[in-house]
């Protein structure tokens, strides 16, 4: 079912760490699921690199659907800037704690994100999407990818100029199928084997209606370079 497939993925982002904002700077591995489990690694700073030809403004003035991920360049991963302490309410967990931040609601919700890279173990090459179902098949085995829908999400900061959007993709749980409301938005960018997904949990729809607007109007997926 959708709402355990979701509260299972939501365990599991609580096992991982907690979430919030600002996540550029800060990088964690990607184990392949088919091979043994590696002793723990300690995130390390994510070094931009300059790809010959490659024009980052161009990319980044223009809409980021999951057709068009072949236009980012390797190297240099996508990451997020949220300021969701400026909206009455929210405050911060903590931030930037190995590539996480967490914010909480007063009325009970949870924002999580999270930027990771070297998820090359994930990538299906040239695809976007097939990579992003990768992720949350990695998130949960148990996953019914079909279920998953598209979602626009804020792409680039420069407010004085028009506003893009990046395509990812998301999956839903009502409270009326048990336990909290929940929606998690994720996007595998397979050129730079980077991720981002942001989770947001919320006692009952309702809250969480209010909880996702409030998100989406604060986050900013940041293009690389």
């Amino acid at each position: 079912m959708v709402a355990s497939s979701v509260r299972r993925r939501l365990a599991g982002f609580a096992v991982l760490g907690a979430v919030g904002l600002v996540l550029a700077a800060c990088s964690v591995n990607v184990p392949d699921p088919a091979s043994p489990k590696p002793s723990p690694s300690e995130s390390t700073l994510a070094t931009p690199t300059i790809t010959p030809g490659h024009d980052a403004a161009a990319v980044a003035a223009k809409d980021l659907p999951l057709a068009a991920g072949g236009t980012l360049a390797p190297g240099d991963p996508v990451t997020v800037a949220l300021r969701l302490e400026e909206v009455p309410g929210w405050t911060v967990v903590h931030s930037a704690l190995q590539g996480e931040v967490r914010y909480q609601k007063a009325d009970g919700c949870t924002l999580v994100a999270r930027v990771s890279v070297n998820q090359e173990p994930l990538v299906v090459a040239g695809d976007d999407a097939a990579s992003t179902k990768e992720l949350f098949r990695y998130l949960d085995p148990g996953i019914a990818v079909e279920n998953l829908k598209p979602v626009l999400l804020r792409w680039g900061q420069d407010s004085d100029k028009p506003q893009h959007s990046a395509e990812f993709l998301a999956l839903d749980s009502s409270a009326a199928s048990g336990g909290k409301a929940a929606v998690v938005f994720a996007r595998l960018f397979s050129v730079p084997a980077s991720s981002v997904y942001v989770s947001i949990a919320c006692p009952d729809d309702g809250a969480l209606a209010k909880a996702r607007a409030e998100a989406a109007a604060q986050l900013v997926v940041v293009p690389p370079g």
